[in-house]
């Protein structure tokens, strides 16, 4: 018994638009965000009660988030290939 396929050009849409957005370069600006809070992680470039604060804890947990966001943006982009694959397959390739 075959399942329902379907495949609408919004989807299509939805699919361009992701690929854009991750291709675009919002991979490259997690990389950037990295970038400048290892900058301000550096005692010799800022230091204080509120840096040791940014070092200790601020940074390392958003630095965890950075990863994760950018790891999932980086499997996302190989399922989008996939998924782009089948959407047209399902379409008739128009």
């Amino acid at each position: 018994m075959a399942g329902r396929v379907l495949s609408t050009e919004q989807a299509k849409q939805a699919i361009t638009t992701l690929q854009n957005i991750i291709n675009g370069g919002f991979t490259d600006q997690i990389s950037q965000l990295d970038a400048q809070g290892r900058i301000l992680s550096d005692p010799n470039v800022w230091d204080g009660p509120l840096a040791a604060q940014f070092r200790g804890s601020t940074w390392p947990e958003t630095k965890t988030a950075l990863d994760k966001a950018k790891t999932e943006l980086e499997q996302l982009r190989t399922q989008l290939n996939q998924i782009s694959t089948n959407i047209f397959t399902a379409g008739g390739g128009s």
